[in-house]
């Protein structure tokens, strides 16, 4: 997963950090890279903190991708804090190549994990990248608790991944609202 993001990290860094003259030349590569590295361990410390209703309102592409979404807001920090303190680079550059980057990659990133033409990259990889940070595992905590609260999206008498690909990917049998249901009734929110 982290090779996925890192690549969406250098299509979408050209404007934000190769033609950006506040970072020096020889960092671009490593910006880039922090960037993504930051990303996803703000994603794990998301999903692991308990901030699973804004992920899976992202996750399902419900949620816009723009400033006022709780992920960008604390992904955007997380960037910017890091590269900024990493790279020494001002507080108005580190928030430029956040604001810049992120709801595009995380944009590409759903879209590709929804995709199921795309090779190499689906929704498993996505959710389990995401849920295996410190602290927990998202979809342990799913398997464990969800049959006591209606959480199999696809009928088949367990939980498990399938459930949330399902979910994710609006394929479930019984429609109960995407990823958000599926957390929602987790922790009893409908």
């Amino acid at each position: 997963m982290f090779d996925q993001l890192l690549d969406l990290a250098k299509q979408y860094g050209t404007d934000a950090v190769v033609k950006n003259n506040a970072i020096p030349n020889e960092k671009n590569e490593e910006v880039i890279k922090e960037t993504s590295n930051s990303m996803l361990s703000g994603l794990q410390e998301m999903a692991t903190g308990g901030n699973l209703g804004d992920l899976a309102g992202l996750l399902s592409g419900k949620s816009k991708l723009d400033s006022n979404n709780p992920v960008i807001k604390q992904l955007t920090e997380k960037v910017s804090g890091s590269l900024g303190s990493k790279f020494n680079l001002p507080q108005e550059t580190s928030n430029g190549v956040a604001n810049n980057m992120i709801p595009q990659i995380l944009g590409s990133l759903i879209n590709k994990a929804k995709d199921p033409k795309e090779k190499g990259f689906n929704i498993e990889d996505l959710v389990g990248s995401i849920s295996s940070g410190k602290g927990g595992d998202l979809m342990e905590m799913v398997t464990k608790y969800g049959g006591a609260f209606g959480l199999d999206q696809n009928g088949d008498g367990k939980v498990d991944l399938q459930d949330a690909i399902s979910a994710l990917s609006g394929n479930a049998k019984s429609k109960k609202g995407g990823l958000g249901g599926l957390l929602g009734g987790l922790f009893g929110k409908k």
